[in-house]
């Protein structure tokens, strides 16, 4: 997605979702070369996660937190359609 994301700690942006809107993000946690978080919108947290395994081999983990069955975007989409949107890479 487009965006003006910065890597530093606090640093407010916007991931542009296309149909679904502009969606306010800040940098919540920034470790170099191991993590990095952000709150994405009223109700998400993204975490990307890196682990040295050896010399030539980085493990790569995204963690995208705060479903809620019960809770909508602040597009009004409910959370189980856009999970069934993301499961799927995003596409519809």
């Amino acid at each position: 997605m487009p965006n003006d994301f910065e890597a530093k700690l606090g640093k407010e942006f916007t991931l542009y979702a296309g149909e679904y809107g502009a969606s306010p993000c800040k940098v919540t946690e920034l470790n170099p070369k191991d993590s990095l978080s952000f709150d994405w919108g009223k109700d998400w947290t993204i975490t990307f996660q890196l682990k040295q395994i050896d010399d030539s081999t980085t493990e790569f983990i995204l963690i995208h937190s705060g479903w809620d069955e019960e809770k909508e975007t602040e597009f009004g989409q409910p959370h189980s359609v856009i999970q069934g949107f993301m499961d799927d890479g995003g596409k519809k």
